[in-house]
């Protein structure tokens, strides 16, 4: 995988085998490997595709480049496929265990072998591209979408345009993703499930300006899951048919080269639905990194996609999470009930751990028996040693623990293999002086992701070893001394050198392990 924001596309055409392209399969291994395992599908074609080198260019331009590289592999067979396109996630700034794969490969408690978001994802749209017209089903790696619907009712995508789900959200919630503005002149069914049209898309509005435009929504009886009296419907998945997908493709000749994040969400679906405006174009307020094409490009979109239909599927029996940030991660997988019980969620997924699970997670790891996680912690692709622990409320990934070391309390620790001199680094989140230290990044740019914080070492356990001491040393506020000719790395330059291949030969070594000494083997 290269270090831009990598896509996996799954294709369902009229063929009988899964396959991989060349220059994915030496990309993707992770791929291959499930391939190989039959862990996902197999009659389906898997592509995967980077950004192009240079500017980052947001999910948006992503959607545009992806649909632009299929159209030269496939050309004219294009128009009778049906497409799911999933954004594999960029740096995943806010849950870094996922920033070197992806969060496509985010490890789900689930399954022998273990489930990540890739499989989730097929999983739950196992129905959709029987009920899709040709075209492409938009989506995100990071979130999960759970819905119910009567028996003879169906989710399709059929209709011209775009077509999104939405789903009913408390009103603090719509403030943070996209929120529908409904004609209030159809008349609701109250059903499981309606088909309506849109009359402008809202991105991350305020409570405020969804009342001025008519989003909220009277909670009446009937299937919602909702208790608010008032609610707004937000987004998550859409899909473009065949025709708007070339539109798109258009579109992206007349921008020519992109120097600036496009938002596949704000700047695509904002310019739809018959009371839109362009005056979105001008506001800024959440993007990361204002370039200065970006207004004029945001307008050529506005102009290119204005009068192009909004469809909303509305799931009124659902509910959306987002498993995007460390917080998120932590709680749904150990404390939300409701998801946990929803999904079948489980303590201890293909692992070898200890006796007693008192609300942890474990996945895709081998414990010693004597081994203790605290309540709340999450430990994925690890290997811990005899009278190890990990304390409450932390994130353990892809480490090697020797045996007595403590994790303490609310930390987040990760081994990432990286092309060096010597051959392992771990990444933690820790506390120093701001003259002691240095930055990856320029003066304006500095914080935890360019920090230069994490040690490199010549092996996974010593680097962990460590590490831990230096963590302690910043939580107990005592003097540390690093060993001579240390060299410290920050997340920013470890994913610029990171070593996928060694990262998954552990994995690997974990799977075997495994499967050798579950007691069902």
């Amino acid at each position: 995988m290269s270090q831009e924001c990598s896509r996996r596309l799954q294709m369902q055409p009229e063929k009988n085998a899964g396959s991989l392209t060349p220059c994915a399969l030496e990309r993707c291994s992770p791929i291959r490997e499930k391939l190989l395992r039959k862990e996902i599908p197999v009659g389906v074609q898997y592509k995967v595709f980077a950004d192009p080198p240079g500017s980052k260019i947001g999910n948006g331009g992503s959607t545009l480049y992806a649909l632009q590289q299929l159209n030269e592999v496939y050309g004219k067979t294009l128009c009778r496929l049906r497409v799911i396109l999933i954004h594999a996630g960029g740096f995943s700034q806010r849950l870094p265990s996922a920033s070197a794969l992806g969060k496509i490969f985010t490890a789900v408690p689930l399954g022998d072998p273990l489930y990540q978001m890739l499989e989730l994802k097929l999983a739950l749209y196992v129905d959709f591209p029987s009920q899709m017209k040709p075209g492409v089903l938009v989506t995100c790696a990071d979130d999960i979408e759970l819905y119910s619907t009567s028996e003879d009712e169906r989710v399709k995508f059929d209709k011209p345009g775009f077509t999104a789900l939405g789903h009913p959200s408390p009103l603090s919630i719509g403030t943070t993703h996209g929120v529908f503005v409904l004609d209030s002149k159809e008349k609701s069914s109250n059903s499981e499930m309606e088909n309506t049209s849109c009359l402008r898309f809202l991105h991350k509005p305020s409570v405020d300006k969804m009342r001025d435009t008519g989003a909220v929504c009277k909670r009446q009886s009937g299937c919602f899951v909702l208790s608010d009296a008032e609610f707004a419907y937000t987004d998550s998945t859409y899909y473009i048919d065949f025709n708007t997908a070339m539109s798109l493709l258009n579109l992206l000749k007349e921008l020519g080269p992109l120097d600036c994040e496009v938002d596949a969400y704000g700047d695509f679906l904002q310019a739809l639905g018959p009371n839109a405006t362009i005056d979105y174009t001008n506001n800024t307020a959440n993007v990361t990194k204002e370039e200065s094409s970006l207004v004029a490009i945001r307008q050529k979109i506005f102009h290119h996609l204005k009068g192009t239909p909004l469809n909303v599927i509305l799931l009124n029996n659902s509910k959306f999470y987002h498993i995007g940030s460390t917080s998120e991660y932590l709680f749904h997988l150990t404390e939300d009930v409701m998801l946990r019980t929803e999904l079948g969620l489980l303590s201890s997924a293909f692992s070898v751990d200890m006796k007693e699970n008192s609300g942890c997670c474990v996945m895709h790891s081998v414990l010693d028996p004597s081994v203790s996680v605290g309540a709340g912690s999450v430990v994925e692709y690890s290997r811990v040693g005899a009278g190890a622990s990990v304390g409450v409320g932390s994130i353990v990934s892809s480490c090697w623990i020797p045996a007595g070391l403590s994790v303490p309390d609310s930390v987040f620790m990760h081994s990432l293999c990286v092309n060096h001199k010597q051959k392992t680094r771990v990444f933690v989140s820790l506390g120093a002086r701001s003259e002691a230290l240095r930055f990856s990044s320029d003066a304006s740019n500095c914080s935890l992701w360019s920090a230069c914080l994490s040690p490199v070492c010549s092996d996974q356990q010593s680097s962990f070893s460590l590490t831990l001491e230096m963590l302690q040393a910043a939580l107990s506020g005592s003097t540390f001394t690093l060993p001579r000719d240390t060299k410290l790395m920050s997340m920013q330059e470890a994913l610029q050198c990171k070593d996928l291949q060694q990262m998954l030969e552990f994995r690997t070594g974990l799977y075997e392990d495994i499967k050798q000494r579950k007691p069902n083997n």
